[in-house]
C-alpha cells in the first residue's frame, strides 16, 4: 500500500487541491476521483489525513462513512451527475462570481 508522501509526490498541487475538493462533495463518488486521478479511495483516505487539520478529518470522516452517494455501487440509479445542479461553476478552487 502506498504511503501518503509518495501519492502527493506524484501529483501537483493543482490535482491534490481538485481531489480534496472532490472528497468534500457529497455527490461526488470515489470512483470518479479514480477516474480522473488514478488515486484509489484509501489513498484519497490518506492524502485528506495528511493534507487536513486533524479535527477536520475526523469530522470529514464521520459524514462521509457509510454514505451511499460516495459510492457508485451503492448510489441511486437516477443520480446519473457528480455535482448539483445549482452548484456554480468552480475554477481552481474558487467559486467563479461570473
Amino acid at each position: 500500500m502506498a504511503r501518503a508522501k509518495d501519492i502527493l509526490d506524484n501529483l501537483d498541487e493543482r490535482s491534490i487541491d481538485r481531489i480534496i475538493e472532490m472528497g468534500w462533495e457529497d455527490r461526488t463518488p470515489f470512483d470518479a476521483i479514480e477516474a480522473q486521478f488514478g488515486v484509489t479511495e484509501s489513498q484519497v483516505i490518506k492524502i485528506m489525513r495528511n493534507q487536513m487539520k486533524e479535527s477536520s478529518f475526523r469530522m470529514w470522516r464521520a459524514r462521509v462513512q457509510g454514505r451511499s452517494t460516495k459510492h457508485v455501487a451503492q448510489r441511486d440509479p437516477e443520480m446519473d451527475r457528480f455535482r448539483c445542479s445549482r452548484q456554480r461553476h468552480i475554477s481552481n478552487n474558487k467559486v467563479s462570481k461570473r
